[in-house]
């Protein structure tokens, strides 16, 4: 895929003649087997794993992220996510101090 863009000022690298070449349309995007895992899907996928073990939380795991096709990839990922351990709650914030107080 090629875009073409407007002329660019003076002295700038870009040249209007030659389109910039973004990215070609063949090629996979750079993180394709990322997905992000909430604190609520984490405790739902270890709460399967530490119930029904290993398999039936590649089930869950599968379920909730449908992009995860491999069975051994999901097994591995659920294992590691039962492996998590809740994040700790934050303490409240201190607001600053009002000037002069």
């Amino acid at each position: 895929m090629k875009l073409a863009f407007h002329r660019a000022p003076s002295g700038s690298l870009f040249s209007a003649s030659q389109p910039l070449r973004l990215l070609s349309p063949c090629r996979e995007s750079h993180a394709p087997g990322m997905f992000s895992v909430t604190e609520e899907e984490a405790a739902a996928i270890r709460a399967v794993y530490e119930q029904r073990g290993e398999l039936s939380a590649a089930v869950e795991l599968r379920r909730r992220f449908p992009g995860i096709f491999d069975n051994v990839q999901a097994r591995e990922c659920a294992r590691i996510i039962a492996g998590w351990k809740p994040l700790p709650l934050r303490p409240p914030r201190r607001g600053k101090a009002a000037p002069g107080a």
